[in-house]
């Protein structure tokens, strides 16, 4: 059927934030309420990653590194360095060592994590390198939170960018002054980690806290194990009752983990970040009847100087006088009338029918909200 000449038209006017704002109607609504693991929803207590930090040298550079005279740090690091080497550097010793670097070293160490198992870790420059490519990171000591050593890491960093520099010009691709050693890291010293306590429980954190979420998440695993199993104790944390065999629990946990969850649809939210004017809508926003009307004001001022020329025989000297034509403009705002909306889609057409730009609408969202108007949270960030 050949499309009518005003669909055609409203088509053809659309703007892209109404563009924007329909596609993530109709991606929301082919999302619709799905049945979501476990192990998506929740983590069980105390099975995490651990924060490791370590302080180290880049060597070999091809005369990128620090400057020792502005960053004296590193100067310092090499002479401790080659003093535990058998090296004595004299005393006043300026040295220009253009291919070292000083790094922080930063890794996660895994649970369950074994002595001898390799971690990724990622050095990042702390002082005015210009480049971390091509160097080898010498052996550093990595440490938890307790100040214990829990890893070293060393090895050949790889940095995913390039530079040149020549006649005073630079360009450079990516960014430099950090970079990635894959298994660079050695597990030295395990984390103690068991599974349950003493009376033989083990917690169920949700990660997003929801009564009606831990309740039906209560009622899966219980159905799944055909047994009172699973309790709820909040809106986030759900108890489990583990078999005492540690065999037994590790199945226990596996198909805990892989039981299916329709879970509610969370809090109706707008997100609005000011920074880069994005405006994000939950599935179960709604409105309320109102009115709105929202102009713009704009002033533009046009320097038009002048100059005074004077006569020949007058004896003056020729002058620019300064001259500016201020104007003011100010956009119709014409009250519009928004329905009532129920669902998304409907949500969606009453904003784009505003023809309101993607800062205007932020201001427009604002006020729904304080007249009750937009039945959600508003987030801006």
């Amino acid at each position: 059927m050949p499309m009518s000449a005003p669909l055609r038209s409203f088509r053809s006017r659309r703007s892209p934030l109404a563009r924007a704002l329909l596609f993530l109607a109709i991606l929301l609504f082919s999302l619709g309420a799905q049945a979501q693991r476990i192990q998506d929803l929740a983590n069980f207590a105390g099975v995490r990653d651990n924060q490791l930090v370590g302080y180290g040298l880049v060597v070999g550079l091809d005369g990128t590194g620090d400057q020792t005279t502005q960053a004296p740090f590193t100067g310092q690091s090499i002479t401790n360095l080659l003093s535990q080497l058998g090296v004595t550097v004299p005393a006043g010793t300026n040295m220009q060592l253009r291919n070292v670097a000083a790094v922080m070293v930063t890794a996660r160490l895994p649970p369950f994590s074994r002595q001898g198992q390799e971690i990724d870790v990622t050095v990042s420059s702390m002082g005015n390198a210009d480049s971390l490519r091509g160097g080898t990171l010498l052996m550093t000591p990595l440490k938890g939170a307790d100040g214990r050593v829990y890893a070293l890491a060393q090895g050949n960093v790889y940095v995913g960018g390039a530079g040149a520099e020549a006649a005073g010009s630079s360009v450079s691709v990516n960014h430099l002054a950090a970079g990635r050693i894959p298994g660079g890291g050695l597990v030295e010293q395990e984390v103690p980690m068991r599974l349950g306590d003493a009376s033989g429980t083990l917690d169920l954190f949700l990660k997003n806290a929801d009564f009606e979420n831990a309740r039906r998440m209560v009622a899966a695993i219980n159905q799944e194990f055909g047994a009172p199993v699973a309790a709820a104790l909040d809106g986030r944390t759900v108890q489990l009752k583990l078999p005492a065999n540690d065999n037994d629990r590790v199945t226990f946990l596996a198909r805990v983990q892989g039981v299916n969850v329709t879970t509610e649809r969370g809090p109706s939210k707008v997100i609005v970040n000011a920074r880069t004017g994005s405006v994000v809508l939950s599935d179960t926003v709604t409105l309320n009847r109102a009115a709105v009307a929202h102009g713009n004001l704009s002033i533009v001022i046009d320097s038009n100087p002048q100059v005074s020329q004077p006569n020949a025989l007058a004896g003056g000297n020729t002058t620019v006088v300064p001259n500016a034509d201020i104007t003011v403009q100010q956009e119709g705002g014409a009250l519009q009338m928004v329905q009532t909306s129920a669902d998304l889609m409907e949500v969606v057409n009453a904003l784009n029918a505003l023809g309101a730009s993607p800062q205007d609408l932020m201001s427009i969202l604002q006020a729904l909200k304080s007249a009750g108007s937009l039945n959600a949270e508003l987030d801006i960030i």
